[in-house]
């Protein structure tokens, strides 16, 4: 897996839920062409961030199976600081998702990860 943003953990703050700071540096390859003047991260960068954050906290790469209630309701820039949450459900259920940043919510929904490895 290629990482191309910088992630630091903060802390689990209740059971199956933690929080990430993420920044998106400006040369990442998610802003070439998206768009050349006013680079924005595409959703789908968004949720692949959602996705690895899951996939580290239960130690496992799971395949994604739905997403579902994605909300997109800014754009992010390159090197803007956020803030990734998840909250884990339980074996069969969906994890939610929030992303935000200095100016409140970004992103949020619902993730659903197979039970098997990838």
């Amino acid at each position: 897996m290629t990482v191309w943003y910088e992630c630091s953990f903060d802390k689990q703050v209740t059971d199956g839920e933690i929080i990430a700071h993420v920044r998106v540096p400006v040369n990442s390859p998610w802003f070439d062409g998206h768009f050349p003047e006013a680079p924005v991260l595409p959703g789908v960068a968004q949720l692949g961030m959602v996705h690895d954050l899951l996939c580290r906290m239960m130690d496992q790469p799971l395949p994604v199976t739905q997403v579902s209630r994605v909300r997109f309701k800014q754009m992010i820039h390159p090197d803007q600081d956020l803030i990734l949450t998840v909250k884990t459900g339980d074996k069969n259920s969906s994890h939610s998702f929030r992303i935000s940043g200095d100016e409140g919510l970004i992103c949020s929904g619902l993730i659903r990860l197979s039970g098997r490895r990838q």
